[in-house]
């Protein structure tokens, strides 16, 4: 794009926004979102059910090819450097640690593998896939409570990001900063220095708000290429200072049945990734091709974990057996670094390690709370929230639940959300099942925009796929109990074996539940399929339709009607269907 287009742009950008001020009416449409070719010829009644960031990706916005995805996932998962502590501290020693950190890894790819297809085939977000599956006012649910999630978690990466900026004003002003007067009363849970390193974090992220995720591959880049050798090198500070002192380790501890301690272990290990298995589409939905955000992620994203986890158990071990601490976060590693040589040359080498480890935070909590929040925001307020506004709108609020208050006086709340991954897992399982097993791959786009009950394909009952009800209640029931007992009531020994299960427990009951639910009881959407009898992802090569039979093409960055759909004949009565071009 030229420079004088850019400026035309701009013009006209500020001329909207002046004249937005004028009155309510023009306020109310200057932050109204505009219209989409499948909004304007789908059944919406009041509802609007479309805006650019809910229909699907057009060819331009699908910059994402497999090296996208590899240095997204290298960047995110290198950075594991305390999962390590989760295993150790449940009673696995080192080398127990390392195989049920890769085994759990490579069981939350494959989850993700399959979760981003339907994604990476129909160019549509996790608000839009969730109305195929779970009904476009069913989906609303799950939708808002990913949302409210995301807030929370948006809020407490935030505040662990915080600790690596004071690492770094500290480099940067030493005494000036550590000695800086606290004027925030204690109840609060924060000082001023550490709330200074808050908002300066805050404000890190607030640029970064107005992209969208095909946007930002260069800073996926950069985050991957930095992050690397930011671990390695804290890996080889700690070994050479401790000349290797890793004495024993770590031993092994627990107590028990064997086999439901290893499950437990691996339910555990895959916490760290329980956001990203949910969040697939919306990053799998930019992607050029049908498998460039499958393959790149399963190969990558299990080895990298793996592999810092185990260097942050190798080195962490080593400091604490050397140094007599129990240090396990990088930023109290650092500030013991600091404690200990305070020299220019190590106030600098810590202050780039502080500053790599922090833009590593920031690129996970873009990619796991950001970025989710804005395609969860633009379906719950289509008319007034896109994906950008929605990432603003998050980085407020997330200021504003004051996540420092939450982690320093609510043990049994952060417990909850540590564990809300088993609430996911069930939408996750039914998703997959759906796409995979009963649809066959077949999702009619055009069909996904349309509220009314004239929507043969996703409406189902008044809204809602009841099957898909059932089977989610079903697999949070069993796990349910024993996750209640984690926040502290009295449970049974049975319920927290059960609860110990969690993400794996729920997936499987909700996959078979589900399965099972659909064979003898299938949905309107399924036996339309069956009649039609559609291959494997066929109606992925069939134009989008819209409700009243207009042709919905894709051309660059723009979506628009051209031409009357066709229909077709299935029993009795005619639907539309997306026919093969």
């Amino acid at each position: 794009m030229g420079v004088a287009k850019l400026k035309e742009q701009a013009a006209v950008k500020a001329t909207n926004f002046r004249n937005a001020f004028r009155s309510g009416a023009d306020f109310q449409k200057w932050i109204q979102t505009k219209d989409t070719a499948l909004d304007a010829h789908s059944k919406n009644g009041r509802v609007q059910w479309s805006n650019e960031d809910l229909d699907p990706t057009p060819p331009a916005k699908r910059t994402w090819r497999w090296q996208n995805f590899v240095s997204f996932y290298m960047g995110i998962s290198f950075g594991n450097w305390t999962l390590g502590s989760t295993m150790v501290g449940i009673g696995l020693n080192w080398w127990q640690s390392i195989l049920v950190i890769f085994a759990s890894q490579l069981i939350s790819s494959l989850a993700m593998f399959f979760n981003s297809r339907c994604a990476s085939v129909y160019h549509i977000g996790f608000p839009v896939v969730a109305r195929s599956v779970f009904g476009m006012w069913g989906s609303y649910y799950f939708v808002g409570a990913r949302a409210a999630l995301a807030i929370i978690w948006y809020g407490v990466q935030l505040y662990s990001g915080a600790s690596f900026m004071s690492n770094i004003l500290r480099c940067i002003f030493g005494h000036n900063f550590t000695d800086l007067p606290n004027h925030i009363p204690e109840s609060v849970g924060i000082t001023s220095g550490n709330m200074l390193a808050f908002f300066l974090f805050w404000l890190v992220h607030f640029p970064l708000c107005a992209f969208r995720p095909y946007q930002l591959r260069s800073f996926f880049w950069f985050k991957s290429i930095i992050v690397i050798p930011a671990v390695w090198g804290l890996f080889i500070f700690c070994m050479a200072n401790t000349k290797g002192n890793v004495g024993s380790v770590y031993s092994a501890s627990f107590t028990g049945n064997k086999g439901w301690f290893i499950m437990y272990a691996i339910n555990s290990g895959m916490g760290n990734t329980a956001t990203l298995i949910t969040n697939q589409p919306d990053i799998a939905r930019w992607s050029k091709t049908k498998s460039g955000a499958q393959w790149s992620q399963l190969i990558t994203q299990p080895l990298a974990v793996t592999l810092s986890a185990s260097l942050g158990i190798l080195a962490t071990a080593a400091i604490n057996n050397t140094w007599g601490l129990d240090l396990w976060n990088p930023w109290d590693l650092l500030s013991a670094i600091l404690d200990r040589y305070w020299t220019a040359s190590a106030r600098f080498a810590v202050f780039l390690s502080a500053f790599t480890w922090m833009v590593s935070i920031l690129g996970t909590n873009i990619a796991a709370n950001m970025i989710p929040f804005g395609a969860d925001s633009s379906m719950l307020m289509p008319k007034y929230i896109t994906i950008p506004r929605g990432q603003f709108l998050v980085e407020f609020l997330a200021f504003a639940i004051c996540p420092w208050k939450i982690l320093a006086s609510a043990s049994v709340f952060t417990t909850f959300l540590s564990g809300y991954g088993l609430f996911m897992a069930s939408v996750v399982a039914i998703m997959i099942c759906d796409y995979f097993i009963i649809t066959r791959g077949n999702v009619f786009i055009g069909h996904l925009y349309n509220g009314s009950s004239e929507n043969k394909h996703y409406y189902y009952h008044k809204g809602w796929n009841v099957q898909a009800v059932i089977a989610y209640l079903c697999g949070i029931a069993l796990p349910f109990p024993g996750f209640v007992g984690t926040l502290g009531p009295s449970v049974s020994a049975s319920a927290t074996e059960l609860g110990r299960l969690g993400w794996l427990l729920s997936f499987t009951v909700s996959f078979l539940v589900y399965w099972a639910i659909c064979t003898v009881w299938p949905t309107r959407n399924q036996t339309i399929i069956k009649e039609m009898g559609l291959k494997w992802e066929e109606a992925s090569d069939a134009p989008v339709v819209a409700e009243d039979g207009t042709e919905i093409v894709e051309e660059g960055d723009q979506v628009r009607a051209v031409s009357e759909g066709s229909e077709s004949e299935i029993g009795s009565e005619a639907y539309r269907v997306q026919e093969k071009v």
